[in-house]
């Protein structure tokens, strides 16, 4: 469709434009639920070890930690925690608290859907 001159055609670059968006209107939701998933699976790892560090707490001192877990904080006798208290990167700057009947915790972040594992 070039007639002689160096150059695509207006069609051939609008043919271009609509498949990339194409493509990227396909991708792009994928990577987002991608991403959104990978967090939830590192939010579930972080309950999976708080409640292994307070099963932890509850065989040293013979009580349980209060619902904010303060107890277990890296400068206490045990080092529960090394590196900080974890939080949930569903819902950054929310913290886990312990249910006070089940001994477990829970993600307490309002936008996601509470868990409770055991």
């Amino acid at each position: 469709m070039n007639r002689g001159g160096k150059g695509f055609t207006l069609l051939e670059v609008l043919f271009v434009v609509i498949v990339i968006a194409i493509l990227a209107a396909i991708v792009i939701p994928r990577l987002i639920l991608t991403q959104n998933t990978a967090k939830q699976n590192a939010c579930d790892a972080n309950i999976a070890n708080l409640n292994t560090q307070v099963e932890r707490y509850y065989f040293n001192t013979g009580s349980w930690p209060s619902a904010t877990l303060a107890e277990m904080m890296p400068t206490t006798t045990y080092d529960y925690f090394p590196s900080g208290m974890p939080s949930c990167p569903v819902t950054p700057g929310e913290v886990y608290n312990l249910d006070a009947t089940t001994h477990r915790v829970i993600d307490t972040a309002p936008a996601a859907t509470t868990h409770v594992h055991n």
